[in-house]
């Protein structure tokens, strides 16, 4: 099974940028975005052959997630059931047999880290529900988790000590994802891999320069350890400021 998770930074100038040339490229089994920046209705996607499941932000032009999948799901839940996490769109999550999968775009501690205090609050709330869902059934959950982890998932470790996405309170909640057993299959099979990344900034010629940031992934419940097959993160795809990220599974 292949798994697809991109941050489109907004769907409809994404479209404009060849994301249908990459999406039927790719093939994927499950295809999940974040960021689509759109309101029902305000875009018709034909995607033959796949089922669509959208979460918009009361905000408009803002958040919002979506995961186009060949197969049907058991049971769809938007959101994670906390109304004060719920009005951004930021969570899709599809049942299935063997396991559940996740979309999530987690919150951004924006500039001077005005949002940091919200971003722990929402951390222990997504991970409280994941290890609920957890109890049922295995979990695979993917998106842009605005968080570089380790030093060596950005160009510039040092300068961006205190910056959001790589202060050490968001650092320390996703040691505590990984403590509660969920594994980072990029590092699960590419450990010490330096330079990959998959967001770079729109300034100051970032990407050019491959001065970027890992903060898009996918992660799984240590459970289903034996069926990971490879990680992906698709640097060569354009279309917008992040790229995206795979995973096979057996």
């Amino acid at each position: 099974m292949k798994f697809i998770s991109w941050n489109v930074n907004g769907l409809r100038a994404c479209l404009q940028k060849g994301f249908l040339d990459f999406f039927h490229e790719i093939d994927a089994d499950i295809f999940c975005i974040q960021e689509s920046k759109l309101q029902e209705g305000q875009v018709e996607l034909e995607l033959p052959g796949y089922f669509q499941y959208w979460n918009y932000a009361k905000k408009k032009g803002y958040s919002g997630t979506a995961i186009f999948t060949k197969r049907e799901p058991l049971s769809v839940r938007y959101g994670i059931g906390a109304e004060e996490h719920d009005q951004e769109g930021r969570v899709i999550t599809l049942e299935y047999e063997e396991f559940y999968v996740v979309t999530v775009y987690t919150p951004n501690s924006q500039n001077e880290l005005a949002r940091l205090p919200y971003r722990m609050e929402w951390e222990d709330a997504f991970l409280g529900y994941l290890k609920g869902l957890e109890e049922t059934k295995p979990v695979i959950f993917c998106g842009d988790l605005n968080v570089a982890h380790r030093e060596i998932d950005l160009k510039n470790p040092k300068t961006n000590r205190k910056n959001a996405g790589f202060t050490d309170e968001e650092r320390a909640k996703f040691t505590q994802l990984v403590e509660h057993g969920f594994i980072d299959t990029y590092r699960y099979f590419y450990p010490d891999q330096e330079g990959v990344y998959s967001w770079w900034s729109y300034r100051f010629r970032a990407r050019e320069k491959n001065a970027g940031w890992r903060i898009d992934y996918f992660c799984v419940s240590e459970a289903l350890a034996g069926r990971l097959a490879d990680a992906k993160i698709h640097t060569e795809v354009f279309g917008s400021d992040h790229c995206p990220v795979e995973l096979d599974l057996t």
